[in-house]
């Protein structure tokens, strides 16, 4: 094998490999929406469920979806970051040794794209990501607000009988 086909074999390995990794990103992608539906659902069928005095069942999942959403915004972003680094400069330093260089190209047609202010696939996503986040908090605050109304009386009540019973 010469170094021409040694390096175009090269070539080959690392596009299926960025290949497979844009197919992982779009699994987690899933797993991360099928979550925040799950959660959504979860809080949905179990809102009347109390925990403990106050701590309802939606309390808890608004958490959840708060984490999850946390995490699919950093998984798109990872993901970007990785594809867009590791890969895309790798290949590009390949194709430089190539007669023809498609991904280079191909990533100078999407910078003209997102130039354009257009929204990108994982643009939406994390949209997607910080509207469930708020959701989720505006969720959360309904939930807490009464729980810490209840202890700041308690509160209240017990500084009250202290002061009083000085």
């Amino acid at each position: 094998m010469d170094r021409d086909e040694l390096i175009f074999e090269e070539y080959k390995l690392y596009t299926e490999q960025k290949d497979n990794f844009i197919d992982r990103n779009f699994c987690t992608n899933r797993f991360y929406m099928i979550s925040f539906i799950v959660i959504i659902f979860a809080m949905i069928f179990t809102g009347n469920v109390t925990f403990m005095e106050k701590i309802t069942a939606t309390l808890v999942f608004s958490m959840f979806g708060i984490a999850v959403c946390a995490l699919w915004w950093m998984n798109v972003d990872s993901y970007n970051t990785i594809i867009k680094i590791k890969f895309s400069n790798v290949i590009e330093q390949i194709e430089e040794k190539l007669p023809v260089k498609p991904f280079t190209e191909e990533y100078k047609g999407i910078e003209e794209f997102k130039n354009k202010k257009i929204f990108m696939f994982s643009d939406i996503q994390k949209f997607i990501a910080v509207l469930g986040a708020l959701f989720f908090f505006a969720v959360f605050v309904t939930e807490i607000t009464p729980i810490i109304a209840t202890i700041m009386g308690k509160l209240a009540n017990l500084i009250g009988i202290v002061k009083g019973g000085i």
